[in-house]
């Protein structure tokens, strides 16, 4: 490809709204135009990066035996309901009306659509298992869209869906599928964690997800080094202490705290460390269709885990009490309430940390003050429930028991489902087994983010010149900068040349035959991420000499003409 046929739009300055790097790089280096909030369209540049990233999920989803097909962007109201998803999904699914008032919606997913489809073609056993999947543009409504393709409305998916007999096939095909996007990120040079996860909105048994690992990321990752243990902080198991409880050493008594409503402000002014003081998070649950006031307890250090939460019985629809509710519950404003005193109406969980905690602090339901020493049994009843209900630390104990745990942070850029009948079962989706009986389908669900891996890949790989891609993703392997290719036939001659060989080679090379300046076309193809660099002038042509650089070396080193297309297609493979 010559620059000088090609489009390039690359900018100085970074876009106002931008927050991340991955934002910021792709808008300057004209891979992706702003179009609305969210909306974006991809430009030559990026569009040849987006297409490598398509080609390597492609061939690997092929490989692992999947067949590709394309379902409609556009879906009926009619199928969501079936799955009771049409409201539950919420606000993040763009609802349409057609010309005759039917209503549709763009899909943000496709598992009514895929179980419409097995349900209407799939009759016996013999048929089954199957694996479906396809790379499409999909739709959600964010309430707040931003990071670039990183989060925004409209972006590309590859979503696959497999169909089977028993759970035992499923379990095979979801090992199958978890193998084939190790090797599409290990392809696409991506340094990358697979977690256990929580099935969120897609609903089912087991998930994994596949995070790209990088310090801006959404996610916190936690993990052993000592085992194969790796799980997002949402699920992660923070395990019951192993010392029990301490017997009581300290009479229970009152502190004056007159501003101190935060943990960490009661520690400092007691001159004692956080980890002995315990708070107390608000909630409203609903019990016989009437509000239950609840008191979550948790170390003064830790955060509560919300998912872990709504997974307790009953807590599925709390919510966070508001200052009236809390007055009204315990004549107390927020900022020194605790669990000691409490009425019979109100209920009081505590994560296992704190149900092994003695002499502890804590509010004290009266105005500026918290109380210290205070000890489950003695100075208030054992917590009716005890559950793991916070984000686990650095330094918990494994959930396997193999070592203590570490954290970092990802982009999440796929996961995977065990589905299970959710979908299948609510929309009857059958077969018939060996005898003849009508037996429900078991199904699995696997989305890769083909254009957040993009994203994701910047956000892994940057400096302060630019994109560094992955060799396997960047839009170009190798830019030749021929200085002075307007004004020098030496140059030209000896680029062209280079340029076809290369090209008859299999090397994907970019030609800057524009006549920049070199510090132009230097900075650009940083900017761009294009992991070669051979620049060709009249003064080392007359030495017999070309320079040569990779996009992250600091020096650049000669090379000699002979044999000079052997090592360039070597080291752009």
């Amino acid at each position: 490809m010559r620059a000088s046929q090609f489009f390039f739009n690359t900018q100085k300055e970074a876009p106002n709204e931008a927050e991340l790097q991955s934002h910021i790089l792709m808008v300057r280096a004209g891979l992706i135009k702003r179009l609305g909030s969210g909306l974006y369209s991809w430009m030559p540049l990026g569009l040849r990066v987006l297409r490598k990233v398509e080609a390597i999920v492609r061939d690997e989803m092929n490989k692992a035996g999947a067949l590709e097909l394309l379902m409609p962007a556009v879906q009926p109201k009619e199928l969501w309901e079936e799955t009771g998803r049409w409201a539950v999904f919420g606000p993040q699914m763009l609802k349409i009306q057609d010309r005759h008032e039917r209503e549709f919606c763009f899909g943000p997913t496709h598992e009514e659509v895929i179980t419409d489809i097995a349900r209407k073609e799939i009759r016996s056993y013999k048929q089954l298992p199957l694996n479906f999947y396809q790379i499409q543009t999909k739709f959600r409504d964010e309430i707040r869209p931003r990071f670039g393709v990183m989060r925004a409305r409209e972006f590309m998916m590859k979503d696959a869906y497999s169909f089977h007999t028993d759970f035992a096939s499923l379990e095979q095909t979801y090992q199958t599928m978890y193998q084939a996007y190790s090797n599409v990120f290990n392809r696409l040079g991506l340094k990358f964690r697979a977690v256990k996860a929580d099935t969120g909105a897609i609903g089912g048994d087991g998930s994994h997800e596949f995070h790209v690992l990088a310090d801006s990321g959404e996610d916190g990752l936690a993990y052993c080094d000592t085992s194969d243990f790796a799980a997002n902080v949402e699920l992660a198991e923070a395990v019951m202490p192993i010392q029990p409880r301490a017997a009581a050493q300290e009479q229970m008594c009152n502190v004056d705290t007159p501003k101190q409503t935060a943990c960490e402000d009661v520690a400092k002014l007691l001159n004692i460390g956080i980890e002995r003081t315990v708070k107390a998070i608000a909630l409203i649950v609903t019990v016989d269709n009437k509000a239950q006031f609840v008191l979550a307890l948790l170390r003064g250090d830790h955060h509560l885990n919300e998912v872990k939460l709504a997974k307790l019985a009953g807590f599925a629809d709390f919510r966070f009490a508001i200052e009236e509710e809390i007055r009204a519950n315990l004549n107390c404003p927020p900022g020194f309430i605790g669990p000691v005193g409490v009425g019979a109406n109100v209920q009081v969980i505590a994560d296992r940390t704190v149900a092994a905690m003695s002499d502890f602090i804590c509010g004290a339901n009266k105005p500026k003050y918290h109380l210290a020493g205070v000890n489950f049994g003695r100075d208030l009843p054992e917590p009716s429930v005890v559950a793991d209900i916070r984000n686990v630390v650095e330094g918990d104990i494994s959930p396997d028991g193999k070592g203590v745990l570490s954290l970092c942070r990802g982009v999440e850029v796929g996961h995977i489902f065990q589905l299970r009948t959710k979908y299948s079962e609510a929309m009857n989706a059958t077969y018939l087994d060996e005898n003849g009986q009508s037996q429900v389908m078991e199904m699995g669900c696997y989305g890769i983010g083909v254009s957040r891996i993009v994203g994701a890949a910047i956000e892994q790989g940057n400096d302060e010149h630019g994109i560094i891609f992955p060799a396997s993703m960047a839009p170009f392997s190798m830019v030749i900068c021929a200085i002075g290719y307007d004004k020098s036939e030496l140059v030209k001659t000896t680029t062209n040349k280079l340029h076809d060989e290369l090209l008859t080679a299999g090397v994907d090379v970019l030609l800057d035959d524009r006549g920049e300046r070199p510090g132009v076309m230097f900075a650009e193809a940083d900017l761009m991420g294009i992991p070669h660099r051979v620049v060709i002038g009249e003064r080392g042509l007359n030495e017999g000499n070309v320079e040569y650089k990779t996009r992250s070396a600091t020096e650049a080193q000669s090379l000699p003409l002979v044999n000079l297309v052997e090592f360039l297609q070597r080291v752009a493979k």
